[in-house]
């Protein structure tokens, strides 16, 4: 796989849930990761007495931030009322060279800052709030 640009590295929203995305605006990083627990099956009969660990068990997330200046557009906007609201609205992350990434996510938090000679900024958490599908590019 060759270098890519982190740029290329989107997260989209759904804005009026009708399946059509739009790139949250001002972002300048993002980042996504996935996890999944363990469940541990260890026991006296284990060979060697190593961990033995159950396939396909346990609980997969995935955990989306992102950060940037504040543009004050549409997505903005709407990202604002999703928290407000407690929506659960579906999201798209395009990694590129690689997939996307679509699914259900719950912002956790939304932070502003900004200094008085600088650019107002965010930063956003999303955690993942039912199953995902990954689509390769």
């Amino acid at each position: 796989m060759a270098v890519q640009s982190g740029k290329d590295l989107l997260l989209k929203v759904d804005l009026s849930t009708d399946g059509q995305f739009e790139t949250v605006a001002g972002l300048r990083a993002t980042r996504i990761s996935f996890n999944a627990e363990t469940v541990d099956v260890t026991s006296l009969e284990s060979a060697g007495g190593w961990r033995e660990l159950l396939g396909g068990a346990g609980v997969k997330t995935a955990a989306i931030s992102g950060s940037g200046v504040f543009r004050d557009a549409g997505t903005d906007e709407r990202t604002r009322q999703i928290f407000f609201d407690g929506e659960v609205p579906n999201w798209q992350v395009i990694i590129p060279d690689f997939g996307v990434v679509e699914g259900p996510f719950l912002i956790t938090s939304i932070e502003y800052a900004g200094s008085h000679n600088g650019e107002a900024t965010y930063e956003l958490s999303l955690a993942s709030a039912g199953a995902l599908t990954f689509t390769a590019l």
